[in-house]
Formats: structure tokens, C-alpha cells, sequence
């Protein structure tokens, strides 16, 4: 590790165990957000909360949940935020509790929430091995050294969006390993189960079993206490709602749930209640508007929101999931 970079990290630990300063500096940028650390009850499994809602300044990026394993070999991550400098932030709160050394940063999917931190890991983790399905691939370009249209697209959006937490020294990180629909693997004792549940939210969406303590990490197949995003072309709600039955029905059922976004849960058939119940609202309004020829403008005004009205991430994303599942809907009625 590079002395400034040592240096750089003494001062960070000390910082975040004392309440003395508001900004908290990285090797990319400052950073005021707490993210307080959880630890799963009678586990070494720890996570860290977004913020609710969609990136911005205010929550400098911060929107999605993340998490790591510790076992007696090593540290298993799940996702790594959403800009680098959260990325280091997460490092900093693994450092809090173990010195091993980080094996694998396993990826729940390609989206700029979930990946952008693992330039952190890259350049100060280690560089651990980065695991993820293999559809991960198609937004990066197709190969493990190549970026897609839609991953500079978007690289783009949050360097304007999310200065200077995102900037022209942002790059994102291809995996280094990919699997197809199931894979495990065990570390330090500890047994762990890769399940690919997409296309859905995304096309490689994989949830991650942490079987020896029951802790399930769920990616964005659930949300929870914000609006689901449906508003993409990678998007198969009737997938997703597949994933969320093989979630509901696992075996042994998992005790405790890290979605990708909102609080954890005891119960995975809870958990997964938000993300279900608003996928088949919008399906059930947006088909019958289709079936009935009514205009999506028309449609859109006439459905009652309010169950979902005050949710956070609602202004940003509820007519633009209701429009893709109304084109969704009217081109399925034409067939």
C-alpha cells in the first residue's frame, strides 16, 4: 500500500470510532454519511443501510444496502455501494472488525448502485476476486475488459449527478469470475450458495445464502420501504415474481433477509410483500388499461397511487414504471 494511503487510512479508522469530525476523507472524496455498521445476531454477518430513495448529493450516492462474512480464511463481501468513496468507507467498517484478508466481493448485479465501490476494493481491498452471473457481462460490453454503451451511459448520468463522489477517475470493474445458475462455494467453514434469479430487476440478478446462518442476501429482487425500479428494457417482471416464490418457498427458510434496498427482515415471506404486492398493482392497472384501450396519460391519473404514494423513490420512478408496463401490457393484448 502506498504511505500516503496508510496514512490516509489511520486517520479514517480513528475518525469513524469518534464523533469529532463531520467529513470523513478518502483517496477519492470526503465523505459526511455515517454508515453505521449492523451485525447479524449470533453471526459473523455484518451490513450496512442506504439511504432511501434515488442517488443524489444529498445521500452522496448511498442508496443501496451491502454487506460482508467473516470467516476464520478470509472476508466474503456482498455488493460494494455505489461511488468508490463509499466503497473505502465500507473497507474502513470490515477493517473495524477483522484484519483478514478479503477473498471474494460477490456481485448482486450490474447497476451503478451496487458497483461503482468496487474500484475501492480494486485499489484497496486487496484486489479480491469479483464474482458475478454471467449476463453481468452484456453491460460491460460482452467481456471482462470492455464497457457497454448503457455502463457509460449511466457512468456518465452520476458524474454530473453525484460530483465529486463519481468523477472522470471513476471506472468500473469488470468480475473476474462469472458462473451460470447456481454455484457454492466454502471459505473459512462457512458454506455460501449463489442463486441466479434474472432476468428481473436486471439481467444478472443473484441473491447470496449464507447457509451455515441462515442470512440471505437478496440483491434488488426485493425492495423494501421504497419503490421498486421496473423502468428498464433488461426488466422481466415475470421472473421477478418467480424469484420472489422460490424466495418464499426456500428450504431450510432463511432467518434473517438484506434486501438490496430498506431494512432486513426475519421473515421472507414479509420481506418480499413490498416488491410483490407493487409489481402486480402496477401489472393489474396497466393491463386492464391496456385490454380496455385507455390512453396511459388517462390510465395513469385514473389509478389510485396512494399505497405506494408517499414511498420514497416514487416521484422518480412510478410513471415510468407504470408506462413500461403499460407497453408491456398493450403489445401482450395485440398478440
Amino acid at each position: 500500500m502506498n504511505p500516503k494511503h496508510i496514512i490516509c487510512y489511520v486517520i479514517l479508522l480513528s475518525a469513524s470510532f469518534g464523533s469529532w469530525a463531520s467529513e470523513i476523507d478518502t483517496p477519492y472524496s470526503a465523505s459526511s454519511l455515517e454508515m453505521k455498521l449492523h451485525k447479524v445476531e449470533g453471526a459473523p454477518v455484518y451490513y450496512v443501510i442506504g439511504l432511501s430513495g434515488v442517488p443524489d448529493a444529498a445521500n452522496e450516492g448511498h442508496t443501496s444496502n451491502a454487506g460482508f462474512v467473516v470467516t476464520d480464511a478470509g472476508v466474503v463481501v456482498f455488493d460494494a455501494l455505489g461511488t468508490p468513496a463509499l466503497g473505502y468507507r465500507l473497507l474502513q467498517r470490515i477493517r473495524e472488525v477483522t484484519d483478514q484478508p478479503i477473498k471474494r466481493v460477490i456481485v448482486s448485479h450490474y447497476h451503478a448502485d451496487h458497483v461503482y465501490g468496487l474500484q475501492a476494493f480494486e485499489e484497496h481491498g486487496g484486489d479480491p476476486s469479483v464474482w458475478a452471473q454471467h449476463l453481468a457481462l452484456g453491460y460491460i460490453g460482452g467481456t471482462t475488459d470492455s464497457q457497454g454503451e448503457d455502463a457509460e451511459r449511466r457512468l456518465a448520468q452520476r458524474r454530473e449527478a453525484l460530483f465529486p463522489w463519481v468523477d472522470e477517475r471513476t471506472h468500473i470493474v469488470a468480475p473476474d469470475h462469472t458462473f451460470e445458475d447456481e454455484m457454492t462455494f466454502e471459505l473459512g467453514g462457512v458454506s455460501f450458495m449463489l442463486k441466479h434469479l434474472g432476468p428481473a430487476h436486471a439481467p444478472a440478478d443473484t441473491i447470496m445464502l449464507v447457509k451455515n446462518y441462515g442470512v440471505l442476501f437478496s440483491g434488488d429482487v426485493i425492495y423494501k420501504g421504497r419503490v421498486p425500479f421496473l423502468d428498464s428494457p433488461e426488466t422481466d417482471i415475470k421472473r421477478w415474481l418467480r424469484g420472489l416464490e422460490y424466495l418464499a418457498e426456500m428450504k431450510p427458510t432463511p432467518r434473517y433477509v438484506i434486501p438490496g434496498h430498506g431494512m432486513p427482515s426475519e421473515d421472507v415471506r414479509e420481506a418480499i410483500t413490498t416488491t410483490r404486492n407493487y409489481i402486480d398493482f402496477v401489472s393489474d392497472a396497466m393491463r386492464k388499461a391496456a385490454e380496455d384501450l385507455v390512453p396511459f396519460d388517462e390510465a395513469y391519473e385514473a389509478t389510485d397511487w396512494s399505497a405506494y404514494k408517499d414511498m420514497p423513490a416514487f416521484k422518480a420512478s412510478n410513471r415510468g414504471n407504470a408506462y413500461r408496463i403499460f407497453l408491456e401490457m398493450e403489445a401482450d393484448a395485440f398478440k
